[in-house]
């Protein structure tokens, strides 16, 4: 089985999506693949216990990508062997009243992860340069002050919508987030099978909807802003990875190899020791216990 390379996901450089793969071979079966993910997230899953104990760094992971890209399922997989108490997922859907009520970034702050925790956006505040730049009528709905129709929403205003986002991503990486940004890069004909399946299995059609379709004449478009969100915003801070997403195990493990490489990198990242004078007594306290 070919290893994973994290260089040849990462984004330094200006890249051309037409140009990079949708699925990618590892040269093994499914099931080897299947395996292979197992002994990741299980070292994953050491890690993560390691991370909350040492308590001092938060990790971040983003996840986008158009419909049927897998994020939901690669959540599932990737942090099956995580501690609850120490991964958080936040789903983001079209913002409520409440969060309309405040700046675009607020919702993105408080569900930040607290030290020692994995935090896991599906969807993220990227949306508010993909999704409401494909739509920009969505944006009057934020009712900012500058901003009366449509035809306000120019190039200044998304080249401030970026700047706001790097100093966002930047401020919380500067405080102790590590931040991950993977692009779940999906083929448009590999989008018409999984929509098809929705459809033609009942237990699925739940998850159809009659505006994907409609999403998926903009699919141009979205490849657009998706395009130039990366270029824009993968940093060495907050880096972006593009992962070929048309086949979801080999998508699960190599997001899985990544985050371990990335985060095995930290060397700082160790348990705590226990005070001197507690230690000196373990031999004492074992001996309390076993008399009881």
């Amino acid at each position: 089985m070919k290893p994973i390379t994290v260089s040849q996901f990462k984004v330094t450089e200006t890249i051309q999506l037409s140009d990079r793969a949708t699925e990618v071979d590892l040269g093994a079966s499914k099931k080897e693949v299947e395996k292979a993910l197992e002994n990741t997230r299980e070292k994953l899953g050491e890690l993560q216990d390691t991370l909350y104990a040492h308590g001092k760094y938060a990790v971040l992971v983003c996840l986008q990508g158009m419909d049927t890209a897998g994020k939901d399922s690669l959540i599932r997989e990737v942090f099956k062997d995580f501690n609850v108490r120490g991964v958080v997922v936040h789903s983001f859907k079209v913002p409520t009243d409440l969060e309309r009520k405040h700046d675009y970034l607020w919702r993105h702050y408080i569900a930040l992860p607290a030290r020692g925790k994995f935090g896991v956006f599906n969807r993220t505040h990227y949306e508010n340069v993909l999704v409401t730049r494909v739509h920009p009528e969505y944006i009057l709905g934020e009712h900012l002050p500058d901003v009366h129709d449509v035809d306000d929403i120019n190039d200044a205003f998304w080249h401030r919508r970026f700047e706001q986002i790097k100093n966002f991503e930047q401020t919380i990486a500067q405080n102790g987030t590590i931040i991950f940004k993977f692009f779940l890069h999906l083929s448009k004909e590999e989008q018409k099978h999984r929509l098809l399946r929705r459809l033609n299995k009942p237990n699925k059609n739940w998850k159809f909807s009659p505006g994907d379709l409609e999403e998926r004449k903009l699919w141009d478009s979205y490849m657009h802003c998706y395009e130039d969100a990366i270029n824009r915003t993968s940093k060495p801070h907050a880096p972006w990875y593009v992962i070929p997403a048309d086949d979801k195990p080999t998508a699960r493990y190599t997001v899985a190899e990544i985050l371990l490489q990335e985060l095995s990198k930290y060397k700082d990242i160790v348990e705590p020791e226990l005070a001197p004078k507690i230690k000196a007594e373990l031999e004492t306290f074992k001996e309390r216990l076993e008399d009881e």
